[in-house]
């Protein structure tokens, strides 16, 4: 009996206890519950606030007021009409619908003058007030309806009057660029004069008729331990601005040796002025393009080129094709052989092993003679590339339509610039790069390849054998658009390269100042000629 006491006892225990752990499971299960909800509904209020705030950071920025977001507002009504109204008035003009567009704009003041009332009170409008106004405006914005004033019709006539637009915009350009161009291709009267007056110099004064460097010049010219530039140029305040820039900017000017080719009829006018004027004792060489025998038509394919009829037609005649090819490539320029000599240095200079080439339109900044000492990587060509923008790459030159383009060249190749340029001339001469310019000149005789010029021949030329400069040697643009005052600055060469050249009257006004540095106003001859 006692046993059976005992075992009822401890069955009671268990069970007991098993129910006191279920409620223990229970109630912190309850717990549980409860404190998620309150963070549930804590984050709501908290979501519920945000909202709150987003929405009255945005009401307060667009100054908007709770009954403006009514649907029954008539302020916002109102103002839709206003902002639709607004559009159809310029249709209205640009239909010539004078009479609706002034109606349209009378009635925009009317609701306008509501709108204000209404503010400056703090009250909402109310229905009484704002319907007379509401109903006139739609009266008429259904008359613009019924004269087909919808967006469909609208945005065709804007695209027809875009087209006529830029139509009209591409013809006053094309002028503009050809009255450019003959004011780029005018010789000043100034410069004119200097001719004139060296030319009556050299052949009055005998001792400037040395033809020929003697002594110690002439070793000057040939010794490669010196930094020789050279210029190919007609323009002779232009080619002495080269000089006198490069010598003034120089640490050792009595290194300098500059090559200087021109034509016959600038020569002597040319020796004169670099015999009579000193530049810090920097050497200058003056040949005339005449004395070169090797330079003819049997030799040089674009020479041949240039004195073919039909060449000569294209350049001048007005009717010389369906109109597409734009206006500089038409320059005469072109014709002249003193811009392609550029591609003829080794024949020039024999015994040079290293040249720096500089157009005639830049002015020198800095000392160049680093140059000299620049690691081109077995490359013939360094040169600073322009190919920032995709304007300046290989298919703006080029034309890839043509298969023997297509084949040989990257049409995102970077471009680089002439105007300041390292030639290694042994490199050059060992892998024969005017023979590779001979044969592009020759495919080209169609010109289906490029049109013009000296730049697309010279990416054909060097592809592949040029080595990129650091773009501070040579900063470019200043003659036709606007260059960064630091670009400009911190450029060794600055490049008036475009048609407002310095000594022109279409020069750009704000870049004059780094030219005229170096010329010498207050010389006899230029104050003669009018120099200013």
């Amino acid at each position: 009996m006692r046993r059976r006491d005992g075992v009822f006892r401890r069955q009671a225990r268990r069970r007991f206890s098993g129910g006191f752990w279920w409620i223990l499971v229970g109630m912190a299960v309850l717990l549980l519950i409860v404190i998620l909800s309150r963070e549930r509904k804590s984050r709501s209020e908290l979501l519920v606030n945000q909202r709150s705030y987003r929405h009255e950071k945005v009401m307060e920025g667009f100054n908007i007021t709770e009954e403006m977001l009514s649907p029954h507002s008539m302020t916002r009504q109102i103002g839709d009409q206003i902002s639709l109204a607004k559009a159809l008035v310029v249709i209205a003009k640009e239909s010539n619908n004078l009479q609706f567009g002034w109606e349209l704009s009378a009635q925009i003041r009317n609701s306008q003058v509501l709108l204000s009332s209404a503010a400056t009170r703090r009250a909402p409008l109310s229905i009484e007030e704002s319907e007379t106004a509401m109903r006139d405006m739609a009266l008429l914005i259904y008359q613009a309806q019924q004269l087909h004033y919808d967006s469909a019709t609208m945005i065709m006539k804007f695209k027809a009057r875009i087209q006529s637009l830029e139509e009209d915009v591409s013809v006053l350009s094309d002028k503009s660029t050809k009255h450019g161009q003959i004011a780029a291709e005018e010789v000043p009267k100034c410069l004119y004069c200097l001719g004139v007056r060296l030319t009556r110099e050299w052949y009055r004064t005998s001792t400037l008729q040395k033809t020929l460097p003697e002594g110690k010049v002439a070793d000057k010219i040939q010794d490669n331990s010196l930094y020789h530039f050279c210029v190919f140029s007609d323009n002779i305040l232009a080619t002495s601005v080269v000089v006198n820039s490069t010598a003034s900017n120089s640490n050792q000017p009595e290194k300098i040796v500059f090559h200087l080719v021109t034509d016959d009829v600038n020569y002597g006018p040319m020796k004169a002025w670099f015999s009579m004027n000193s530049f810090r004792g920097v050497t200058v060489e003056v040949q005339q393009i005449e004395d070169f025998s090797w330079l003819n038509a049997s030799y040089v394919p674009v020479l041949k080129q240039l004195q073919d009829a039909n060449t000569q037609k294209y350049y001048f005649s007005n009717n010389n094709d369906d109109g597409t090819t734009p206006i500089k490539f038409r320059n005469p320029k072109y014709l002249s052989m003193l811009n392609h000599l550029r591609f003829y240095i080794p024949e020039i200079y024999p015994a040079l092993k290293k040249v720096v080439f500089l157009d005639d339109d830049v002015v020198v900044q800095k000392e160049l003679s680093p140059l000299f000492s620049i690691n081109l990587n077995g490359n013939v060509n360094g040169a600073v590339e322009t190919c920032m923008e995709t304007f300046h790459r290989y298919h703006k030159y080029l034309n890839y339509s043509h298969p023997l383009i297509r084949a040989h060249f990257d049409p995102d190749a970077c471009g680089w610039a002439f105007g300041m340029n390292v030639f290694d001339l042994v490199e050059w001469r060992k892998r024969n790069v005017t023979g590779i310019y001979h044969y592009w000149q020759e495919k080209n005789v169609d010109r289906t390849l490029w049109k013009l010029g000296t730049l697309p021949p010279g990416l054909l030329t060097f592809y592949g054998l040029t080595e990129a400069l650091d773009p501070k040697w040579h900063a470019l643009g200043l003659g036709y658009t606007s260059v960064a005052a630091q670009t400009i600055a911190n450029g060794a060469v600055v490049h008036f390269n475009g048609n407002m050249k310095p000594w022109l009257k279409i020069g750009m006004e704000k870049y004059k100042g780094l030219w005229d540095k170096y010329v010498d106003y207050s010389h006899p001859i230029l104050q003669q000629c009018n120099f200013h």
